[in-house]
């Protein structure tokens, strides 16, 4: 039964350890911000954090995360406060929403090594696939995190979950 810890608190799969992360997260934990996306690791829209690395959670076992502290999109920010989501809503990088968290747990774990990267270290990091094409405003959406996280910009807040 691999234990690992999600969003804070540990938590005990009831699954077979080589369940792919992303299914024991979505079925087991009830976390359904990571997305289904290809299931081949190639468009990021399972995106989570692994001690801090982002990591596509249909290419990790549940053996393979044991032990690792797992982050979500739902542990990362619970009322949308997180600079890129913040910042990818004043950018309107999003459209159809399916691949937002993965970008954001990219775009997060991009600024947390780097709080100032080029336009074109956010383009090597970022190799999220979006079917709506939103690429030139995710860049500017993580310069402008980037710019609020150190202390340079402020961006108001997005509406909280359930509209209020």
């Amino acid at each position: 039964m691999p234990t690992l810890t999600v969003n804070g608190r540990p938590l005990a799969f009831h699954m077979d350890p080589q369940t792919p992360l992303l299914w024991g997260l979505r079925d087991g934990a009830n976390l359904t911000g990571s997305k289904y996306g290809c299931g081949t690791g190639d468009c990021g829209a399972c995106m989570v954090l692994a001690d801090g690395q982002a990591v596509k959670s249909c290419q990790m076992s549940l053996a393979q995360a044991e032990g690792r502290a797992i982050t979500t999109i739902e542990g990362l920010s619970r009322d949308r406060s997180h600079p890129v989501q913040q910042a990818l809503v004043a950018e309107q990088a999003i459209q159809c929403g399916f691949c937002t968290s993965g970008l954001v747990m990219a775009g997060a774990a991009l600024l947390a090594q780097n709080p100032d990267p080029a336009p074109e270290a956010i383009k090597a990091a970022i190799q999220n696939l979006c079917r709506c094409g939103v690429y030139p405003r995710v860049v500017r959406a993580i310069l402008r995190a980037g710019r609020v996280m150190r202390g340079l910009e402020t961006i108001a807040a997005a509406p909280a979950p359930g509209g209020g």
